[in-house]
């Protein structure tokens, strides 16, 4: 029987892992804050393994449920129906579009760790969030392929990492272990392993909106396994929160 993949969430990242898991043979069940009139098309796209549905019964649908939402709204995520699930955390921390958060800006937490205590009943890993749509789109490969990327994942339950490695396994990517929710900060914004390596080689010479649309339409460079590991161990824990 196919698994389900629960979306709360379905901007770019959530489209694509959506677009992503379909064709790996997992159904979707997608929700928004909009409400599930507003995923006609996307849904469409995906065909009959895919359907819309409130964010509360999306978390309920999935056999692992995805959480892409902008920061801010963590604490509006759906605690009771998330209790009990993995919930893969996206989310990273920009400040312009987020406000400040004192417990992130402090070290007192990462952004992993306080959408943890929110969902306390949940088992929350940190993955998909250092990476872009497009190249997340575009570098998905087979096992065993020479070209294959690694994505790094973090969390406090081992048995919910390896079922979100089995996850990006089925999606096209191998899974690199960085460590805790209390470590997931060496793949945030602001540190070596954060979407960078993943587009390669920028071009010189462009200005911000130039940069954002080479950004967007690249299709990124393989990053490996063992890449991905040297980075997450050369991270060293600066000033929190990214730019957009």
């Amino acid at each position: 029987m196919a698994r389900t993949l629960g979306l709360i969430g379905s901007g770019m990242i959530g489209s694509t892992l959506a677009r992503l898991a379909v064709a790996a043979g997992w159904n979707v069940v997608l929700s928004n804050s909009r409400g599930p009139e507003t995923l006609g098309d996307l849904v469409a796209e995906l065909g009959e393994h895919a359907r819309a549905a409130t964010p509360a019964e999306a978390a309920e649908a999935g056999d692992l449920v995805v959480v892409t939402v902008p920061l801010h709204a963590y604490n509006q995520l759906p605690r009771e129906a998330l209790a009990g699930r993995t919930v893969i955390d996206t989310l990273n921390y920009y400040p312009e579009r987020d406000g400040r958060i004192a417990e992130l800006d402090s070290g007192e937490l990462t952004s992993s760790e306080l959408v943890q205590h929110h969902l306390a009943g949940a088992r929350v890993v940190k993955a998909f969030n250092s990476i872009g749509a497009k190249q997340l789109s575009s570098l998905a490969r087979p096992a065993g392929e020479s070209d294959r990327s690694a994505l790094p994942i973090a969390g406090d339950d081992a048995a919910a990492k390896a079922d979100v490695a089995g996850l990006l396994d089925a999606l096209g990517y191998d899974a690199v272990d960085v460590g805790s929710l209390a470590e997931s900060w060496r793949s945030e914004p602001n540190t070596p392993l954060y979407c960078i390596p993943y587009v390669g080689e920028i071009p010189t010479g462009l200005n911000s909106p130039e940069f954002q649309s080479w950004f967007f339409e690249t299709p990124g460079v393989p990053l490996p396994a063992q890449r991905v590991k040297e980075l997450a161990d050369a991270a060293v824990r600066g000033p929190v929160g990214g730019s957009l």
